[in-house]
């Protein structure tokens, strides 16, 4: 026997188990359709023991095909002119099940000999909203294609995917959410403003609502599509977080530690501490890593937007330092002195 189960998702896990000893040994040959994603809906066990079929939408000439045999059952034209035939095929949107009730709209509402534009057909039927599913597959689908052409720069691709999401009933304060951790993720100290405005137009959408303050919202989709982009600080926050895992609860070094007490002090809490303000050039180069963990660099900034600047910061920082260790091991022991500033082309980048 065949078992065709209509809408199989709306079958918890523990029914969908029901029918696994039936297929296991041949009772039935199972064959469900459903609208989702087979992955989520379905339950392990019984989605290995299945086939999946993906069903696309119909393209442009199959769905001119079912108008076709439309005709030939019905023994007459559909009463459209070229440029309005092309029209209701858009309007399906690669539903044939839709397209047939156009047709019929289309059928039962034209005067006989009568032939639609593509005004006229507008009046009689309704542009179909674009399928988009904000609580399963379609919603995560648009988001993941909104955010990667941002990641690769297209700003028009970006446009088009936010423009989908809000006319398909997404929350604009979702989208808005979204958006401003692709600023932090993806574009990050690149563009600083970048993060600035994307709570800017959080804010500016809060005040105005719908339709205004959706401007907002493609405002900012244009700047950060067109922001220099940049995943170093997303990378050195989880390289930190690990490096955090690896070495436990280390004690900070005793020169940076606060001596409130006497024992505190006796204890070596402060000892030796430089004031950074007060060394030249205002760095110190001393190690505030914990002793029993090597110097880590986790804030690996690319020569792209105003990363390019910190880099510069970053490598003056790290000569200093390694002049520094070098003093130190030079002194055996004594007293930095007082160092003379450096030349002007020397100075720390601003």
């Amino acid at each position: 026997p065949l078992l065709f189960v209509d809408e199989i998702h709306r079958f918890n896990r523990a029914q969908q188990d029901g029918f696994l000893p039936y297929v296991e040994n041949g009772t039935v040959t199972l064959v469900g359709a459903t609208t989702e994603n087979p992955s989520f809906e379905l339950n392990s066990a019984l989605l290995s023991r299945c086939k999946v079929f993906v069903m696309h939408s119909l393209d442009a000439p199959a769905l001119e095909s079912i108008i076709e045999r439309a005709e030939s059952l019905l023994q007459r034209k559909l009463p459209l002119a070229p440029e309005a035939r092309a029209t209701l095929i858009e309007l399906a949107d690669g539903d044939g099940r839709y397209l047939i009730n156009l047709m019929e709209s289309v059928f039962d509402l034209c005067k006989p000999d009568e032939t639609l534009d593509t005004a006229a057909l507008l009046k009689i039927v309704q542009q179909r909203a674009p399928v988009y599913d904000k609580d399963r597959e379609g919603h995560y689908n648009l988001i993941s294609a909104l955010h990667k052409s941002l990641r690769g720069s297209d700003t028009d691709a970006a446009l088009y995917w936010a423009a989908r999401m809000l006319q398909g009933g997404e929350d604009p304060l979702y989208l808005l959410r979204r958006l401003t951790r692709f600023a932090m993720e993806d574009i990050s100290l690149a563009d600083p403003a970048a993060l600035q405005m994307a709570i800017a137009a959080w804010d500016t959408y809060e005040r105005l609502g719908s339709p205004e303050g959706e401007l907002a919202i493609a405002e900012l989709v244009i700047y950060l599509g067109c922001a220099p982009k940049s995943n170093s600080a997303y990378t050195a926050w989880g390289a930190a977080r690990k490096a955090a895992r690896e070495y436990g609860s280390l004690m900070p070094p005793a020169h940076i530690l606060n001596a409130p007490t006497k024992l505190m002090k006796e204890l070596g809490y402060g000892k030796n501490y430089a004031y950074d303000h007060d060394a030249p050039d205002a760095f110190s180069g001393q190690n505030y890593f914990p002793d029993k963990m090597p110097r880590r660099q986790f804030y690996k900034p690319p020569e792209r937007g105003f990363e390019r600047e910190i880099n510069k910061r970053l490598a003056y920082w790290d000569k200093l330092r390694r002049q520094r260790a070098e003093e130190d091991s030079g002194s055996s022991g004594t007293r930095r002195g007082r160092k003379k500033p450096p030349a002007p082309e020397e100075q720390a980048p601003s």
